[in-house]
C-alpha cells in the first residue's frame, strides 16, 4: 500500500488559527491523492509548521522528513514554496537520496525539474523586489511616501502603476508566443500556472489577468 506524508505550512499563527491557506493546502492534497495517488492509500504522518517561508528552522518539516525516509513514504507537498522559498534548502531536499517528494501543484515534476522551478521562482522574487526599490527610489525623500493626505494617496497610486507596467512589459514575452501561437486567454493562464510563473500580486493567473496585461501593453 502506498504510504504519504503530509507537510503544511502557514506563516502566521493567525492562518494557522483560523485555517486560512492551510484549508487551501489540505484542499489540494486531498486532490492529488483522489486523483493521481495508486488505490488503496495510506496517509501516516500530517506535520504542520508556522512559520515565515524564509525561516529554515522546521521542526515539523523535520520530522516529516524523518517518517517519510524512515517508512518509504512520499511526502506531499501543496506548493513547492510551502517547502521553503530559499532554493537552497529546497536543493538541499531533494538531494535527500531516501526521501520521495510530491508537489501536488506540478504532480509529475520529478526532483530535477523541482529544483529548477525554485531557482527560478527565487530569481523571480528577487527581480521583483528590485523592481519595486527601483519604482518607488524617486518618491523617496519626497514625503510622498507617507499614508496620510490625497498627494500621498496618488503619489502611491503612480508608483503602484510604474510597478504594474514593468512587470507586464516583463511578462509579455512570455504571453505573446502564447497569443501569437492561438492560444486562448484560458490556456494562456494555465501554462503560467503550470510553469510557476506569479502575478505581480503573487497570485494565481486567471484569462482576466492575461486580459489586463494585453490590454495594459495594448496588445
Amino acid at each position: 500500500m502506498k504510504q504519504f506524508v503530509i507537510y503544511t505550512r502557514v506563516s502566521t499563527k493567525r492562518q494557522g488559527d483560523s485555517g486560512l491557506g492551510l484549508a487551501a493546502q489540505l484542499r489540494d492534497i486531498q486532490i492529488y491523492l483522489e486523483t493521481y495517488a495508486d488505490t488503496p492509500y495510506e496517509v501516516i504522518g500530517q506535520f504542520q509548521d508556522i512559520l515565515s517561508g524564509t525561516n529554515d528552522d522546521r521542526p515539523a518539516l523535520a520530522q516529516a522528513v524523518a517518517l517519510a525516509e524512515k517508512t518509504g513514504a512520499t511526502l506531499l507537498v501543496a506548493k513547492l514554496d510551502r517547502l521553503s522559498r530559499k532554493v537552497s534548502v529546497v536543493s538541499a531536499l531533494m538531494d535527500r537520496k531516501k526521501l520521495s517528494i510530491v508537489v501536488v501543484s506540478m504532480p509529475q515534476a520529478d526532483k530535477f525539474q523541482l529544483h529548477i522551478y525554485s531557482a527560478l521562482a527565487e530569481q523571480e522574487r528577487t527581480f521583483i523586489s528590485l523592481r519595486t526599490r527601483a519604482a518607488l527610489a524617486p518618491l523617496r525623500g519626497t514625503g510622498k511616501l507617507g499614508s496620510a493626505g490625497r498627494g500621498n494617496i496618488a503619489a502611491a497610486n503612480a508608483g503602484a502603476r510604474v510597478v504594474a507596467d514593468a512587470y507586464a512589459a516583463r511578462v509579455m514575452d512570455t504571453i505573446r508566443p502564447l497569443r501569437q501561437a492561438g492560444l486562448t486567454l484560458q490556456q494562456i493562464a494555465n501554462t503560467l500556472n503550470t510553469t510557476k510563473v506569479a502575478t505581480t500580486k503573487g497570485g494565481r493567473w486567471y484569462p482576466t489577468t492575461v486580459s489586463n496585461i494585453l490590454k495594459r501593453l495594448g496588445d
